[in-house]
């Protein structure tokens, strides 16, 4: 049963390793880069622009 412990402590650990990621990497995005960079729809529009050269 002790294993069992350790392996729920770790999975917890884990768990708080990579919410602590995301929310610094969401931090270090969100001062890298403009609220206008990063809701463009830039890549949309070359998809676009791309399908009319094939067709």
């Amino acid at each position: 049963m002790e294993l069992w412990n350790y392996l729920e402590y770790a999975a917890w650990g884990l768990s708080a390793a990579f919410g602590l990621h995301m929310v610094l990497d969401w931090l270090k995005t969100d001062s890298s880069y403009s609220e206008d960079v990063l809701t463009s729809s830039r890549e949309g529009e070359l998809e676009a622009m791309a399908e009319e050269h094939k067709g």
